[in-house]
């Protein structure tokens, strides 16, 4: 089977665009829109059967596919929108105290440190992140700088699976151990963890898990989940509290209130399209291809990637060519000049000092997609 631009026609992309951001908001099969089409069709023919007799049973079948691909314990799994909407369930569910720290890194992602900042904040916790140098240094450095934020006021360490802007692949293992052997409860932000990383939950170990399906299991937009450690489940409740509120967890998440619950019934389709092909064979392709677009656009930009290809998943940040200030304004307009004049889709952001350009790999990309990103000439600062 071969990958690339063979496997285009697979998805809806716009002709001409070397799409190199499936980081952001993933990319959608068409196989799997036309399971979100069949179950709007079934939503729409008839509301009350759907709601009431089909989508029970649905999200039951949906949430056992998904365990079995996470191996997973299915009454831990509550179905979100998104990561951000599983962390802030999350985050909500804990009693906060006066004093009470949370800490994170630096890489840790805007939405969730905002919700970090209302939920914690209300009741006079505070964020305190810890600065995890990028380019990284090594899974030693990244621990080493975590343990130090680490206090006897620490109620919650939240770490990312995969950085979102940075791309970088956190030593989780070893921070959950860290957290563990401190007594630290800790949230893993996996938004970009599932399809790109193995994700065993059970072995993970993890108080809570959040991860989104939209991204690299190929699920629609709006099909994510929350993954609560047992003895954390009777404590967690969505942020919308609704009918199931006192019967478990999965009831709660299942119900809150008449929603488009089709990306989440979809969601068997989507990890059938990936077991088709095959997880470790996209992972091979994904990471291959990754290497080589890697190499070429450091040599063409005479710049580095920020992280050592042990720390990648299927992206990573290359440092562009000193272009002007490294601002978040700088940075939406260079992204808007390669799109504008190269056709290019790739996100761009400040970091550290320097702008960084995060490309994705996927199973639709090939070399050339890259080499349009390596030649590009830049507008003056």
């Amino acid at each position: 089977m071969t990958f690339g631009a063979a496997w285009r026609d697979r998805f809806r992309f716009e002709a001409g665009i070397a799409y190199l951001n499936h980081g952001s908001f993933g990319a959608v099969p068409r196989v799997v829109l036309d399971a979100v089409a069949g179950w709007r069709e079934r939503m729409e023919v008839e509301p009350v059967r759907h709601f009431s007799r089909e989508v029970p049973v649905a999200l039951a079948q949906a949430r056992t596919a998904l365990a079995a691909r996470l191996n997973a314990d299915p009454d831990g799994i509550g179905f979100v929108e998104n990561a951000t909407a599983g962390a802030n369930a999350v985050l909500a569910s804990i009693e906060w105290r006066p004093g009470d720290t949370v800490v994170t890194t630096s890489h840790v992602y805007n939405a969730v440190r905002n919700a970090i900042r209302h939920w914690a904040g209300r009741a006079g916790a505070t964020l305190v992140e810890a600065d995890v140098p990028f380019p990284s240094g090594g899974e030693d450095e990244i621990v080493a700088v975590v343990e130090a934020a680490l206090t006897p006021r620490t109620r919650l360490l939240l770490v990312d699976h995969i950085a979102s802007s940075t791309a970088l692949v956190f030593p989780i293992g070893r921070l959950i151990a860290l957290a563990r052997a401190r007594g630290i409860p800790i949230l893993v932000d996996g938004a970009h963890g599932p399809g790109m990383v193995d994700v065993d939950l059970r072995a993970i170990g993890a108080d809570w898990y959040v991860g989104n399906c939209h991204k690299w299991l190929f699920g629609p937009r709006g099909s994510a989940f929350v993954y609560a450690a047992p003895e954390h489940r009777a404590s967690l409740h969505p942020p919308v509290i609704s009918h199931g509120y006192g019967q478990g967890l999965t009831r709660e998440f299942d119900w809150v209130g008449t929603r488009d619950m089709t990306p989440w019934l979809a969601l068997p389709t989507a990890l059938d399209f990936s077991a088709e092909i095959g997880p470790q064979r996209i992972a091979a392709h994904n990471r291959a291809l990754l290497a080589e677009a890697v190499a070429l656009i450091e040599r063409r930009w005479g710049t580095q990637a920020g992280v050592a290809p042990s720390q990648r998943g299927f992206m990573a940040a290359i440092q562009m060519p000193r272009t002007g200030a490294a601002t978040p304004e700088r940075a939406i307009a260079m992204h808007d000049h390669l799109f504008d004049h190269y056709g290019i889709e790739v996100p761009v952001f400040a970091f550290g000092g320097a702008l960084w350009a995060r490309i994705s790999a996927q199973i639709y990309n090939e070399l050339d997609d890259y080499r349009r990103l390596a030649d590009a000439t830049w507008p003056a600062s």
